[in-house]
């Protein structure tokens, strides 16, 4: 029951009967009721612990100990609900590759509630593949191993990289078959997130004209992720300008180190700015700007290159939902949207160029930079230069370790002359310049390979060995080692053709 305060308590019976305690505080199920579906998760045949993230654990003020015993694993399997729980399923919409779909929502996700971490952060707790949902459009709502671990090595490997992400709490086997392609075995994935509120969520409330929903939305958004927002002379404004920015800082990262999301639809870009629903995902080897690894992305809609132009698409999309709360108006709603939105370039080419400085070891700014970072792009693109590695190799003093990726080493030693005249103008000590490009340049990224080879591995033949290992390097991504020098390297020649599914 609740206290005055509206915070969800555990009574000492129900603490017993279901092992760890949460302390659930959900904001979000006390929206009205045409903002989700309540229902429980569907229970499994044989639930099973494959990991647990200990250390996101903790920072969530929670028990991993409690999380693992057998009453833990029931609750993130979806087989028993923890007290304080009150498992929704969120509505909303979203475009879809460019075609609009009025209703998608959680079809095979159930957020079990929010609790607030040690640093007083409010994050979701979801299941994904917790079963059926209304939201479910005839699917089965589960998933397979196979995407439930790639989701937790990549949103993890993105953590350590510093890039905003989705968390992976907890990955359970759930000891049935899920059938896509082929029969595979099923699993669950506990998801942690600053929140689950996307474009979509108020494209939702949009196409039906719901008004009072929108605004009930945009409050929660800004109560919830913007506070400052609130003061502002404009709060819907307010809060549009800062998605914005947010939206251009993450997908600058993004392209700093090579990553493609691969379905940036509406219903994937997340409000709170954070990196949401890794399904066909990958890093990049060779640069190659149109690079496109999803196999349902046939026009190259969401390559490489295209990313911050979606992105800037996707906003306009929010921005058409927040007209109504924007002015009374309409065409004076869609000028301040449009003012709002023509901000996006600065705000993204500022992050990039940023970014760009950082791992070319610039320690200032000057007019010809973005010029000088572009001439490498343009030879690394002609060259298949493998991207991690190009930048990872970068020396003030010596080109030994990135001559050898550019058979037009005469091209590479241009742009090279031209870096170190760059360099000279603000000089350094090259160890300290060296160290802070390290610090940067990651050494290792989820090498598409080695994360097939970890998924094998745990489907065909239950080993987690390779899945651990794979986890341990990612977690330290700027901190080279001898030992680990197989997974710097870029996929061999018959892995180079690589394809990527949703695993829906």
């Amino acid at each position: 029951m609740a206290n005055d305060s509206g915070l969800i308590q555990l009574n000492e019976a129900s603490a017993a009967a279901v092992g760890p305690a949460f302390a659930f505080d959900n904001s979000y199920a006390r929206l009205p009721e045409r903002f989700y579906a309540r229902l429980d998760p569907t229970p499994v045949a044989a639930p099973r612990l494959i990991k647990i993230n200990t250390a996101l654990a903790e920072a969530l003020g929670l028990d991993a100990a409690a999380l693992a015993s057998p009453q833990g694993v029931e609750i993130l399997a979806g087989n028993r609900i923890a007290g304080g729980s009150q498992p929704i399923a969120l509505a909303y919409a979203g475009h879809q590759f460019g075609n609009f779909v009025p209703q998608l929502g959680d079809g095979r996700a159930i957020l079990l509630g929010e609790v607030v971490d040690r640093q007083g952060v409010r994050r979701d707790i979801q299941l994904k593949g917790s079963g059926p949902t209304p939201f479910s459009r005839r699917g089965d709502g589960r998933a397979a191993i196979g995407p439930v671990l790639r989701e937790y090595i990549v949103s993890e490997a993105m953590t350590a990289l510093g890039i905003p992400t989705t968390r992976s709490l907890a990955a359970v086997a759930t000891g049935e078959p899920v059938y896509r392609e082929t029969t595979l075995p099923g699993a669950v994935l506990a998801r942690v997130a600053s929140s689950h509120i996307r474009v979509g969520t108020f494209q939702f409330f949009a196409v039906r004209g719901d008004r009072e929903g929108l605004r009930l939305l945009a409050d929660h958004v800004i109560d919830r992720h913007y506070p400052n927002a609130r003061d502002a002379a404009e709060p819907y404004r307010a809060l549009f300008d800062r998605v914005i920015v947010r939206q251009a800082e993450l997908v600058a990262k993004w392209m700093l180190v090579g990553f493609i999301h691969g379905v940036m639809n509406t219903d994937n870009c997340s409000i709170a700015g954070e990196t949401i629903d890794y399904g066909p995902c990958a890093f990049m080897d060779a640069y190659k700007p149109d690079t496109v690894f999803s196999s349902i992305d046939h026009g190259g809609r969401y390559a490489y290159a295209n990313q911050p132009r979606i992105c800037h698409w996707n906003l306009a999309r929010f921005g058409e939902t927040l007209l109504p709360l924007l002015a009374d108006d309409t065409d004076q709603a869609v000028a301040i949207a449009n003012e709002s939105l023509a901000a996006f370039q600065d705000h993204y080419g500022r992050a990039l160029m940023a970014g760009m400085r950082r791992k070319l070891g610039l320690f200032d700014e000057e007019e010809g930079d973005a010029a000088l970072a572009q001439g490498l792009l343009d030879a690394m693109a002609e060259a298949g230069a493998d991207f991690t590695k190009t930048f990872r190799g970068l020396d003030p003093e010596s080109d030994d370790k990135v001559e050898p990726m550019f058979a037009d080493v005469a091209k590479y030693g241009a742009w090279a002359v031209a870096w170190r005249q760059r360099l000279a103008r603000k000089p350094r000590d090259a160890a300290t310049r060296r160290a802070a490009m390290q610090a940067v340049n990651p050494a290792y990224i989820p090498r598409n390979h080695k994360v097939e080879a970890a998924l094998a591995a745990a489907i065909e033949h239950e080993n987690l060995a390779p899945f651990e290992e794979l986890l341990a390097v990612l977690a330290r991504p700027y901190e080279e080692r001898a030992s680990l020098a197989d997974y710097a390297e870029p996929a061999p020649p018959a892995h180079a053709v690589y394809r990527t599914f949703c695993g829906t």
